[in-house]
């Protein structure tokens, strides 16, 4: 679990994992500008790195299909051994302190005191976390529909739950916003309330995928 970082300077790539689901979103540093994502389950069966993606915004056609790439540690550096060459990832996060970490599924919203339930399927609004980095994703499996994408930094603390923008696919402007919301965990449950980046009241409940089966 943890988080990794492609290209520093230009365009970014940042990958988070959970335990077992991943998201990857790619972007230009200095515009600040959404270049795509992709994401999926994984494992590792011995030195082999085994994904399935879920969306794929740049090759949708990898949608629903396996990849297997040899991995190996070298340096501290993650490198992914592809057939078109090496790709060398460095470490920004290992995962803690994560108070949040893992592949979270909005299942409900509060709307004037009463909770709204949704029952997600191939169509899906998806929150990954590792120790400090998030991305949500909003997409539909068997259509491999994409509706949307926001990724960056985040704290945890004094029941505060803290976003930074990095990217988001529907508007570049809202880079290095800062959000604010309340958050708890009750029964397994994330509970998250605040505004949103257009200034709207959200008041949203989170189901982690392994609790859901999905």
């Amino acid at each position: 679990m943890g988080a990794w970082q492609r290209g520093p300077e230009g365009n970014r790539v940042v990958w988070i994992n959970s335990e077992t689901h991943f998201a990857a979103v790619v972007y230009n540093v200095k515009e600040n500008k959404f270049l795509g994502t992709c994401g999926g389950t994984w494992k590792v069966e011995g030195n082999t790195f085994v994904e399935v993606h879920e969306f794929n915004t740049m090759k949708a056609e990898l949608v629903g299909k396996e990849l297997r790439n040899k991995i190996e540690m070298r340096d501290g550096k993650l490198i992914f051994k592809m057939k078109e060459g090496e790709e060398e990832w460095t470490r920004i996060d290992d995962g803690k302190p994560g108070a949040l970490a893992g592949a979270w599924v909005i299942t409900g919203r509060v709307d004037d005191g009463q909770v709204r339930k949704m029952n997600p399927g191939a169509r899906k609004t998806m929150k990954i976390l590792s120790g400090t980095r998030f991305q949500w994703i909003a997409y539909n499996s068997e259509t491999k529909e994409f509706f949307g994408t926001g990724a960056g930094t985040y704290t945890t603390e004094n029941g505060k739950y803290v976003e930074t923008i990095d990217v988001f696919s529907r508007d570049n402007k809202r880079a290095r916003m800062k959000l604010e919301f309340n958050f708890s965990l009750e029964d397994g449950e994330w509970h998250h309330d605040g505004l949103s980046s257009k200034g709207e009241p959200v008041n949203e409940i989170w189901t982690k995928r392994e609790k859901l089966g999905i």
